[in-house]
């Protein structure tokens, strides 16, 4: 009987943390390519969560480690770090994951990210009753973010005549 009602408690737990993974959109994921030798990219996206929650963690296959980062700009010198604590998804606003900004970075890679291709990104979440759940992604793997946009640091370049 025990094990009738440890298998029902660990069903109901894998059944709400989907439920909540499933309270997450997201919208335009992709990974920037490499080139051979390349250690380290970044994988950028648009998360949508309906009720409040917390991007706490990222794992990938195609990569030996794998963090929630910001970069963004401290007394003039550029700062990149992982965020410790995750980042916070409040309930209905759209968080944007790009360069310069929130971002995944995905370092020690084991293999070059090749264009038009997908790798396997799993997103880890905490809601606010610390409930936790993950989300499997196919992220695609392009040069520059959909729609060509490449995440606010296009420079216009001089053309020959």
């Amino acid at each position: 009987m025990k094990s009738k009602i440890s298998v029902a408690i660990a069903l109901a737990a894998l059944w709400a943390g989907q439920a909540l993974a499933q309270n997450v959109q997201v919208k335009d994921p992709w990974a920037r390519a490499t080139v051979q030798g390349q250690k380290a990219s970044g994988a950028f996206m648009t998360l949508t969560a309906k009720a409040d929650t917390t991007l706490v963690g990222v794992a990938s296959s195609v990569a030996g480690v794998a963090q929630v980062h910001e970069m963004k700009m401290d007394g003039g010198v550029m700062q990149m770090r992982a965020l410790p604590k995750g980042l916070e998804l409040p309930a209905g606003k759209a968080v944007t994951l790009k360069q310069g900004s929130f971002h995944l970075m995905l370092m020690d890679l084991k293999v070059p990210l090749q264009t038009d291709t997908t790798i396997p990104v799993t997103l880890r979440f905490k809601d606010a009753k610390g409930v936790e759940s993950t989300l499997e992604l196919k992220v695609p793997v392009s040069t520059s973010a959909p729609g060509g946009d490449a995440g606010g640091h296009q420079h216009d370049m001089p053309t020959k005549p």
